[in-house]
């Protein structure tokens, strides 16, 4: 993997776990020569990642709306800024300048990223993997979640393994190295669907 995007809250929390583990996160990935790809924000969870990474003299490239530049939340620091139109062409860009997504705490725009990252790969449009990171449990309901498709039948069984998933960020990179591409839909029969 070259380089990860990594979808995460632009927000605050108050528990400094949350900054902590997403500056630990950029700095890990610096470390190990993987470039971050993300939201191209400065504040919260998205500014601590690219702060890390940069800490650490690592490539970070931001890839913002205009309305959000406008709203002066652009992080101006960083290796390279895309500024794009809206989210459609920020996270198609996720796509073509990533090799892998990794998915930290964040709210509803971390979740969309998520599960279109995952769509893509069912579907695939992309063969990359998809991790999650459960810092400090808060993706436990999102994963159970995950399995409930699986259990119900909505999420195929080749399928399953898409989401990567672990409670450590050593765990979840070393797990999504050893990714292996399922079959996707557009390459399955329709008896199989």
């Amino acid at each position: 993997m070259k380089r990860l995007a990594v979808y995460c809250g632009s927000a605050t929390p108050a528990d400094p776990l949350y900054i902590e583990g997403a500056r630990a996160l950029g700095r890990t990935l610096a470390e190990r020569g993987i470039g971050l790809v993300y939201g191209g924000g400065r504040t919260g969870l998205m500014g601590a990642i690219a702060d890390g990474a940069l800490e650490r003299g690592g490539e970070v490239i931001g890839v913002i709306p205009q309305a959000l530049v406008d709203a002066e939340v652009a992080h101006r620091g960083l290796t390279e800024l895309h500024v794009v139109q809206g989210m459609h062409q920020r996270k198609q860009m996720f796509t073509d300048l990533a090799d892998g997504f990794v998915t930290i705490p964040g709210g509803t725009g971390t979740m969309d990223e998520l599960w279109e990252a995952l769509s893509w790969a069912q579907l695939g449009y992309h063969a990359d993997p998809v991790g999650l990171l459960n810092t400090a449990g808060y993706y436990d309901h999102l994963i159970a979640f995950w399995e409930k498709m699986g259990e119900v039948g909505f999420l195929r069984p080749q399928h399953r393994d898409l989401l990567i998933v672990a409670d450590t960020l050593d765990g979840l990179l070393d797990r999504m190295a050893e990714h292996v591409p399922t079959q996707p839909i557009v390459r399955m029969n329709a008896s199989d669907l």
